[in-house]
């Protein structure tokens, strides 16, 4: 009797022991697998990393026309990766700062850049830094005014950087929103926090705006100039 309970002990025992041997298995699983899969999808280009590292470092503390801060740049770089973004449009290239974050992470996703500046000189400026980081072919810079070419643009887009006149945030949103995927991301410069509320007539009723569509999940950044994040999460 008591060999009996003894072996059907060693039995629950190898049971619950195998049990949880397939608990850790799944677990693992669940967390290699997506990590593998997503590391797969990223094209390596250790060459452009140097180039585009050491550009960024030869021209730190230079920015200026307008630029980003450079942990909005890592931000943007960091959003399209995650994302997995591959067809981006930028309003307002100004010399190219921002731009090159994004261009960089799009060589990694298999994307392309379109990004539009009104200013001549800051377009040309920003064209030898794309070609001086290594970055031109995945950057297609236009010289146009955004107003128009934001409504002209084709879709379908999965990432927006806007950072161009203020003034026109709300128009640039909604002449966008159309061509933006279910999925996609709307990014917003120089939105910030005030002891009022959100700095600037024009910021704040765009920021107002854009917090009250129900399919946009929105939230801000206030770690460098103050970047809204807008996930566009259904088409109504």
């Amino acid at each position: 009797m008591y060999l009996r309970i003894i072996l059907k002990m060693k039995i629950i025992a190898m049971k619950t022991l195998n049990l949880n041997r397939v608990i850790f298995c799944l677990i693992l699983l669940a967390v290699i697998v997506p990590a593998y899969t997503y590391s797969q999808g990223l094209k390596e280009n250790p060459a452009l990393d140097e180039k585009v590292k050491k550009f960024l470092a030869d021209h730190r503390g230079q920015w200026h026309d307008l630029n980003v801060p450079e942990s909005d740049g890592k931000l943007l770089y960091d959003l399209v990766i995650k994302g997995n973004y591959k067809n981006a449009l930028e309003i307002g290239t100004s010399t190219g700062y921002s731009g090159i974050y994004i261009a960089w992470a799009l060589s990694k996703t298999g994307g392309k850049l379109v990004t539009v500046e009104i200013d001549k000189e800051r377009h040309l400026l920003a064209l030898e830094n794309f070609r001086q980081a290594g970055l031109s072919e995945y950057i297609d810079a236009k010289l146009a005014d955004a107003h128009a070419f934001v409504k002209e643009i084709k879709g379908p887009i999965d990432f927006v950087f806007s950072d161009a006149d203020k003034d026109w945030y709300k128009n640039y949103f909604t002449d966008v929103d159309p061509k933006l995927i279910v999925g996609g991301c709307f990014t917003t410069h120089n939105i910030r926090e005030t002891g009022r509320g959100y700095s600037g007539g024009y910021q704040a009723a765009y920021y107002e705006y854009v917090k009250s569509l129900k399919n946009y999940e929105t939230t801000l950044n206030t770690s460098g100039g103050g970047l809204l994040i807008s996930y566009k999460r259904a088409d109504k």
